[in-house]
């Protein structure tokens, strides 16, 4: 075992050493067997491309012989037609032809031959008659089968647009057998009367023509008229191409382009005048489509059309007006069932609802708890929603006029412009201007406006995504969506100063003074304190306006009450003024200078709104002080400490209080008191028309 185990470890070494001397050689063995399967297997890729390839052009002349006789059967189809029923005709025309030149004359002079010669042109006349009785009926028939090869070659067209097609559509060859054509023409041809023949069949193909291009008078009420009117068109010239294209001569590219002029011509103005009638966007756009798949039908067929689509674009004014008072009606609709009111959100999903119709954004009403308040009414989503729809409306019009998108971005902003600032406008006015609209709502008006004002870059945003072309593009058509909401805000300013100053004359009508009082009261008068309080509880809804037309109303409205006071106190039927009245008038404008103190509205600085009764203060001062040489001293001056009073308007107040004076006084003129106040009034009455004329020279 010993000995056993010394071999094995021998041999073992042994084999070590073998394995060791032959290794190397191994392994580049095996490296160079995996190059040589590597390149085998390229040139395995390589033997199968090019096997590839010779089959595939082995394929393909294959498919083009396929091909070849497939187009030959078609066209042998096509031709057997024509020379099926011509094959009757024309051998007895031959056959006559033989008869009369070379079989009769060597027959001799026998009376059957007479007969018979007699009676050969009787024959092509029969001949010729069957096959243009034939031709007639053929007429006939294409003039019955206008409107079904018409609506099938539109079809054709239509099914390309949807990107599907029909199997087995008829072609015009399959509606109409086209034979008797044929035949006709070649009798004719061969008795040497072709230009008889062709002369003819224009002739007629013309007053069909006529007849196709007369549309119904009842065409513009449905789709289904127009459908039919081009059905007819397209019909008359899918059998003239085919003529055209199968005939030598009969008609050429000539009289064909003829026709279609008249045939444009005759189209366009029956369009134009049916289309006129329509008062339905939805029917225009129908019709407008329909107008496309029948240019596009007839321009398969080689003819121009470029006129029909100037016909689309000048229909895109009309269907835009249709437009303009169909959004008229939506927006007064808005207008008449909106409450004016802010929208009240009771939840989350409510206000992510509206906040999706309409961009609106405010980081401080969305910290608030539910339930919270829009600031706006429902007028402003629906508006926008509205504003939206048209845009798609005047989108859908555009599409297939083969425009670019350019002209249709500025088509439909040009649109949307007309709808703003003519339609919508007109609106806002309309609701501004209606009868019984309160402050409240033209507040709510103003406010309305003013978010749907900083909504129009969105708009323009939106046109932009739907059109492709950047709203910064050179020349690009802007939205005067801005200024339209500006001048309604500016209309509602207005008519909130304007109502203003009506509710105030409403007050000021109720107002009962005593100018014969001899003493005035210790409060403000009734009506005054009613309109103060008015006031009051109306400058308190202006919150939600823009400080600067809150601001505005207050002064307006507080200038026009000074006006009104003073007004007042000047009107001719007041003939007598006595002191105790102007102290109780006096009373009630302190009420009004304590209303303006006490600023109704934020914003104004110290007491500029007092300055809106700063005329009635100083006039007031000057006669109840009695003040008159100050005043006249220092007349003219600018530190004048009357310089607010017109002395016309002094003058005026001064012949009230002297009337009265000597009317109440007529048996007190002797006490001296009396008489030295009567004396002093006719001094300052002198002394101020003095003054004025003075400053009238």
């Amino acid at each position: 075992m010993e000995k056993l185990e010394g071999r094995i470890r021998n041999h073992d070494r042994e084999i070590e050493k073998m394995c060791n001397h032959h290794f190397q050689g191994f392994v580049d063995s095996i490296t160079e067997l995996l190059k040589v399967r590597g390149e085998a297997q390229k040139l395995k890729v390589k033997f199968v491309h090019l096997q590839l390839l010779t089959t595939m052009d082995e394929l393909k002349q294959c498919r083009l012989q396929q091909r070849n006789i497939a187009t030959t059967i078609d066209k042998l189809t096509h031709c057997l037609p024509g020379v099926a029923p011509t094959a009757l005709y024309y051998p007895a025309l031959c056959t006559l032809e033989q008869l009369e030149h070379t079989c009769l004359p060597k027959a001799g002079g026998y009376r059957f031959c007479a007969i018979m010669a007699e009676n050969i042109p009787v024959l092509r006349t029969h001949i010729r008659d069957v096959s243009m009785s034939d031709l007639k009926d053929f007429l006939e028939s294409i003039r019955k089968h206008s409107d079904k090869i018409g609506e099938t070659a539109m079809k054709q067209v239509e099914s390309h647009y949807i990107n599907y097609s029909i199997c087995s559509l008829m072609g015009a060859q399959d509606l109409v057998d086209f034979s008797p054509v044929y035949r006709c023409l070649h009798i004719y041809t061969v008795l040497g009367a072709r230009d008889t023949f062709e002369n003819y069949y224009r002739k007629q193909r013309r007053k069909q023509a006529r007849l196709v291009l007369q549309p119904h008078s009842n065409m513009h009420e449905t789709l289904e008229g127009y459908r039919r009117y081009f059905n007819q068109i397209v019909g008359f010239f899918v059998v003239e191409d085919h003529i055209l294209h199968t005939t030598q001569g009969l008609v050429n590219r000539a009289y064909v382009e003829e026709l279609w002029e008249l045939a444009l011509s005759k189209t366009i103005a029956a369009l134009r005048t049916h289309s006129s009638y329509c008062t339905d966007p939805d029917l225009i756009l129908d019709l407008k489509n329909l107008i496309v798949l029948f240019a596009d039908t007839l321009l398969g067929y080689g003819f121009p059309v470029n006129q029909l689509f100037d016909m689309l674009l000048e229909m895109r004014d009309q269907y835009g007006e249709i437009l303009l008072k169909k959004w008229n009606q939506s927006f007064r609709q808005i207008i008449d069932q909106d409450n004016y009111s802010p929208i009240p959100v009771a939840t989350e999903e409510e206000y992510r609802r509206i906040t999706g119709q309409f961009p609106f954004q405010d980081p401080e009403l969305e910290k608030m708890s539910f339930p919270k308040k829009l600031p706006f009414s429902e007028f402003v989503p629906k508006v926008y929603s509205q504003l939206k729809e048209f845009i798609y409306a005047c989108l859908k019009y555009s599409e297939d006029l083969h425009l670019s998108s350019t002209e249709i971005d500025d088509m439909i902003r040009k649109s949307t412009n007309l709808l703003l600032t003519r339609t919508l406008s007109n609106c806002l006015q309309y609701a501004i201007k209606k009868k019984n609209v309160g402050l409240a709502e033209l507040v709510q008006i103003i406010v309305n406006t003013t978010h749907l004002e900083a909504s129009c870059h969105y708009l323009e945003e939106f046109i932009s995504n739907i059109t492709s072309v950047p709203p910064d593009t050179v020349n690009a058509t802007k939205l005067y969506g801005t200024s339209t909401f500006k001048d309604a805000r500016h209309s509602a300013e207005e008519e909130i100063y304007t109502n203003l100053n009506l509710k105030i004359d409403q007050f000021l009508q109720l107002a009962d003074y005593d100018w014969m009082a001899t003493q005035g009261g210790g409060q403000a008068s009734d009506y005054l304190i009613d309109l103060i309080a008015f006031l009051c509880s109306t400058f308190a809804v202006f919150t939600h306006l823009p400080g600067k037309v809150a601001q505005t109303a207050c002064m307006s409205a507080c200038k026009h009450l000074s006006t009104s006071l003073l007004q007042l106190l000047l009107e001719a039927d007041v003939r007598q003024v006595s002191m105790g009245a102007l102290q109780q008038f006096n009373v009630d404008v302190k009420e009004c200078e304590r209303f303006a103190r006490a600023g109704p509205v934020p914003g104004f600085q110290g007491d500029t709104l007092l300055l809106a009764f700063i005329d009635l203060r100083q006039l007031l001062d000057l006669f109840t002080q009695w003040d008159w040489s100050t005043y006249l001293a220092d007349y003219g001056r600018p530190t004048c400490k009357y310089l607010r009073v017109n002395p016309h308007v002094a003058l005026a107040l001064l012949e009230k209080m002297k009337d009265t004076s000597r009317k109440n006084n007529m048996f007190a003129q002797f006490r001296k008191n009396e008489r030295d106040k009567q004396k002093l009034i006719d001094t300052v009455v002198k002394q101020l028309r003095n003054l004025i004329a003075t400053h009238q020279s």
